[in-house]
């Protein structure tokens, strides 16, 4: 339901946050408060993230690449129309493992680069380390990690994970699995010499780790694809199959449609488990497509690195048949901080163990119990110099390109832009120039977001330093 126009006028002139509180802590009912989700044991958790899926590049959203394992997630399952994710792809990791805005602990204007010292600070709680407090004792993460391997502190197995196969860096060469030069490409802590083209090779891992997981114990599995993400790579039978198409749109198309088998390996392992009905699976994009690549985000505006819709509006659906009536859409504003709270409910975890999050949890939401939230969702990426900056209601979406907003003038040194979202989800109209008192309002909303960041944030590196070569097979220290 969107946020009625005088409702949020007298909550801009009052300066106040929006209720929901986005910029200050929430502290999650106690599960008395909001009751089990269901009789029974907990569900199986399975999460998957594509790299760079275009909004156009899904089957269900008309687009010409063919998708039917997706697109069965969205008709049997609930399609998540209006699911935010980061820009790019470490923050929205960053974001899902903690339920919190990356930028709390300066994670949120970058990506790890395969040089930088940064990774996910061990302070914070993880995901899969909620979930083994709350009984879930595989839980196995396969692809690309993204978050951090400059140090042992920042591998999967030290961040509450069981087990790990895949990449620690993006941009990956999916048949040789080298980066810059050397093998990234890792069981465990150990260098891998699988051979095989990697999308095949996680959803492969990922089947295994479901076959072999017991019975009636929960397992959580989470399963980052590289792809689409560049470098744009696929076996050969995918290629043939869109010979029509141009370049790049062909080995984009090529290598969406394998990871969609890939994909129905993995639902094809839960069914033959015969776990399909207790098992909650999410999927979606880590953010919007890379046009240049040749995704595709019609009929929204912009792509992948950029705070408008094309960036941040991403395919999602989630599928849990016990739980969850299937074959319906929801328009409810949600996203990727929103799955930590969400899961934690789900597995029934005391909220005195969980550090405060900034997500909400959307199961009553998803159950069709509860109506849409008035909430805010922020987004934020770039320097000091040029910085991007985005506020979205269940209305309204404000977007602010330019120097830091945190300087005193802050209002007179930049592009901002104002639409009204919920009706006009492709930003065709810009109404800031009708709307000034909510330009202020959300204009203050941002800028008590951006001072969250640390003062020892990462600063973005788009250059290795000088003389810097990669380890040897990408070998954490330590390890």
């Amino acid at each position: 339901m969107a946020m009625q126009r005088r409702e949020f006028l007298s909550r801009i002139a009052a300066g106040a946050i929006c209720a929901s509180g986005s910029l200050i802590y929430r502290t999650m009912p106690t599960i008395a408060e909001l009751g089990q989700p269901a009789a029974g044991s907990k569900p199986n958790i399975v999460i998957i993230v594509a790299d760079d899926l275009g909004w156009n590049d899904a089957g269900y959203h008309g687009s010409e690449i063919v998708t039917p394992h997706i697109d069965g997630l969205a008709r049997d399952g609930i399609e998540l129309n209006r699911f935010y994710s980061c820009p790019l792809c470490s923050p929205t990791r960053a974001g899902l493992m903690t339920g919190r805005y990356p930028i709390r602990f300066g994670m949120q204007r970058t990506v790890v680069r395969p040089w930088e010292k940064l990774g996910m600070p061990p302070e914070e709680e993880l995901l899969p380390e909620m979930l083994a407090r709350a009984g879930y004792e595989r839980r196995g993460v396969f692809g690309k990690w993204h978050l951090g391997h400059s140090a042992r502190k920042y591998h999967p197995l030290n961040q509450g994970f069981t087990h790990f196969y895949g990449h620690y860096n993006g941009f990956v060469d999916y048949f040789s699995h080298v980066r810059d030069g050397e093998l990234d490409w890792h069981r465990g802590y150990a260098a891998s010499h699988d051979e095989g083209y990697a999308t095949d090779l996680v959803a492969d891992e990922a089947a295994r780790f479901i076959q072999e997981c017991a019975d009636g114990k929960p397992f959580f599995l989470y399963v980052p694809f590289l792809a689409p993400h560049a470098p744009n790579q696929a076996p050969q039978l995918y290629l043939e199959r869109y010979a029509h198409l141009d370049q790049p749109r062909l080995k984009h198309a090529a290598m969406i449609t394998c990871m969609d088998d890939a994909v129905g390996r993995i639902l094809q392992a839960i069914e033959d488990k015969g776990i399909a009905e207790e098992t909650l699976v999410l999927f979606f994009s880590d953010n919007g497509g890379q046009v240049g690549a040749g995704a595709s985000n019609d009929p929204l505006r912009g792509q992948k690195g950029r705070v408008s819709e094309g960036g941040i509006r991403v395919p999602a659906a989630i599928r849990w048949p016990s739980r969850l009536k299937g074959g319906r859409r929801m328009d409810a504003v949600t996203g990727y901080i929103d799955v930590f709270p969400t899961l934690a409910r789900i597995a029934g975890v005391d909220e005195d163990t969980v550090k405060p999050v900034d997500g909400l949890d959307m199961l009553d939401v998803l159950r069709g119990e509860a109506p849409a939230p008035e909430r805010e969702l922020y987004f934020y990426l770039g320097s000091d110099k040029q910085e991007q900056l985005a506020v979205i209601t269940p209305e309204w979406k404000l977007i602010r390109l330019g120097p830091t907003i945190l300087r005193a003038s802050y209002k007179d040194e930049a592009v901002v832009s104002l639409y009204r979202i919920g009706e006009d989800p492709n930003e065709t109209t810009g109404l800031a120039a009708d709307h000034p008192e909510v330009v202020g309002g959300l204009l203050g909303w941002l800028r008590r977001f951006r001072s969250l960041r640390p003062a020892q944030g990462v600063t973005p590196s788009v250059v290795p330093p000088k003389g810097w070569k990669p380890p040897k097979n990408w070998e954490i220290p330590g390890s």
